[in-house]
């Protein structure tokens, strides 16, 4: 198998299969699941944090480009990553009734986190197909934005290995993987109770994970530019997942579950990605 087949194959696993995997978790469980998911995305995001901290950070310190390179690279992706989520969110939660000057500046529950109360508000008003194609796609770019990044730690990380597909790359893959169960629950769960059926909220959970293999290619291209490319993919890549992290999974799993209990999960996660990476 050649280099970038393997490397789509291998993200297509973690990106599809786990987001694929946590949309059938979220279809069997109840809607009133609030604790478990809050759980489960603290979870995640400390893995997520090992990852970057204690894997991607570290590998674009390696490549000698210089540390203000590597700030650099970190600083684009959170800003990229929050001008986009800021342009989706100023041109959808006006139209969603209960986001108001009153609502938390961020997502407070599992169909604000994907605009999929956005896209529901269209369906009770029987909009026209366009409005619903629109409605889609700006859901559609929701998801990328938090999958893309994870499939450009894949891609960067296989670029430092040579094109070859390592353990640390292998690794990142399963980390991402787990990290996905839970997204996919954040998908399937507005979607089902939304009214769609649990099959098709399963299958469209699962191809949500297409923008994965999407990064990976991109992270891997850049990478295996040079040292330079190398970096920049590496910092991007971390930047954007910490935004993620910081800026939108740690804060609604909180308003989710109001306890300290997603701290806590956020440590076990930070833990188990610890000794996965170094075990």
């Amino acid at each position: 198998m050649g280099v970038i087949a393997t490397l789509i194959v291998t993200t297509a696993i973690a990106g599809v299969a786990g987001t694929g995997l946590g949309g059938l978790i979220g279809a069997l469980l109840q809607k009133d699941s609030n604790r478990v998911v809050s759980l489960l995305l603290s979870f995640a995001g400390g893995v997520m944090l090992s990852v970057v901290c204690f894997d991607l950070v570290t590998e674009s310190i390696e490549t000698n480009m210089g540390i203000g390179v590597v700030i650099a690279a970190i600083a684009i992706g959170v800003i990229v990553i929050y001008v986009l989520n800021w342009i989706i969110d100023k041109n959808t939660n006006l139209e969603v009734p209960h986001i108001d000057k009153n609502h938390p500046q961020t997502a407070d529950d599992l169909d604000e986190l994907i605009h999929s109360d956005h896209l529901q508000q269209h369906y009770a008003k029987n909009d026209n197909k366009f409005s619903l194609f629109l409605a889609g796609v700006i859901m559609a770019c929701a998801i990328a934005l938090h999958n893309v990044p994870e499939g450009m730690t894949i891609g960067a990380s296989y670029a430092s290995n040579g094109g070859v597909m390592g353990s640390a790359a292998l690794v990142l893959a399963i980390l991402i993987g787990l990290h996905n169960i839970p997204e996919g629950m954040a998908v399937s769960v507005p979607l089902i109770s939304g009214g769609m059926r649990r099959w098709k909220a399963v299958l469209i959970t699962a191809l949500s994970g297409v923008p994965t293999i999407l990064g990976a290619l991109l992270g891997y291209l850049i990478g295996d530019i040079g040292a330079l490319g190398l970096t920049l993919s590496l910092g991007f890549a971390s930047g954007a997942m910490l935004y993620v992290v910081f800026g939108e999974i740690l804060p609604q799993a909180i308003l989710m579950y109001h306890s300290k209990l997603p701290a806590f999960s956020t440590i076990v996660g930070m833990l188990v990605g610890l000794l996965i990476i170094f075990a």
